[in-house]
């Protein structure tokens, strides 16, 4: 798999990765096709999983590189990891207030952001697009690193950070799509609203591949950038909205199970 990615430049490389990402979200999406309602136990422990996954990407993938990196420049390591980290949370932060949005499951007096009259759909897409900004970024930031050479980023290390930012895509197509489904739109609209949501990542990745190309003394703070914008998003929405139910053990299990696939991914990938 690396040799052959090889081919490509690192560009190319994170378009492809993200385009598999969007891919997984669609596949989450089509999940409309087969059922009209997913069990709500059963969606809080993906919800739960791929929290897990973004916790582990945001250590293993982004966190800990950065750290190595400055090191090995001699620089103070902890710094450009915070100040990135810390970045990471205030732009999600500042997009929450401003990007009108709707979490799943919550009616529709509920949306966030500035108050506008567009429909529930709609504002159902944006939530997860909002999600998928981060994502795309990881992903994108990570080949950009492989790419500068450096011993803690490799293409292994890119792809399995693909790989798990693509399983945890799967609930999030189905949590637009299906409950779409549920209050009488069609099939094949709820299907697109669903995977629509996943298009920012391809975006996203080639942004943040260009930057740190382009620009290789940010590489520290893109990757502690796109791991504080990850847990922003773990934090605020994903177990939140897994526990709401209270059954909080599926959840757990979920978040455990995410953080351990996606641990093995990047240690024997990466």
């Amino acid at each position: 798999m690396e040799e052959w990615l090889r081919q490509f430049s690192p560009i190319t490389q994170a378009f492809m990765g993200t385009c598999f990402t969007w891919f997984l979200t669609a596949l989450g999406a089509g999940l409309v096709f087969f059922f009209k309602k997913i069990d709500r136990k059963v969606m809080d422990g993906m919800l739960g999983f791929a929290a897990g996954v973004m916790i582990a990407a945001s250590f293993w993938s982004l966190l800990a590189p950065a750290i190595d990196m400055v090191e090995s420049r001699g620089g103070i390591a902890w710094l450009a990891s915070l100040v990135g980290f810390l970045s990471g949370g205030l732009f999600l932060w500042c997009a929450d207030k401003l990007l009108p949005h709707l979490h799943p499951g919550f009616p529709p007096k509920e949306a966030e952001g500035i108050k506008t009259g567009w429909q529930r759909s709609v504002l159902l897409v944006l939530a997860i697009t909002l999600h998928n900004i981060p994502e795309g970024l990881a992903v994108g930031v990570a080949f950009g690193a492989a790419a500068a050479g450096h011993p803690a980023a490799s293409i292994g290390a890119a792809v399995a950070l693909a790989i798990g930012i693509g399983i945890q895509n799967f609930p999030e197509g189905a949590a637009v799509s299906v409950p779409l489904r549920r209050e009488g739109m069609s099939r094949t609209k709820s299907f697109l609203y669903g995977q629509a949501s996943g298009i920012v990542e391809p975006v996203a990745g080639v942004l943040g591949a260009v930057a740190v190309i382009s620009m290789q003394p940010i590489l520290p703070y893109a990757l502690s950038f796109a791991a504080g914008a990850m847990i922003y998003v773990v934090a605020e929405e994903l177990i939140p909205e897994s526990q709401a139910a209270r059954h909080s053990d599926i959840p757990t299990i979920g978040v455990m199970l995410g953080f351990a696939i996606m641990m093995t991914l990047d240690v024997a990938l990466g």
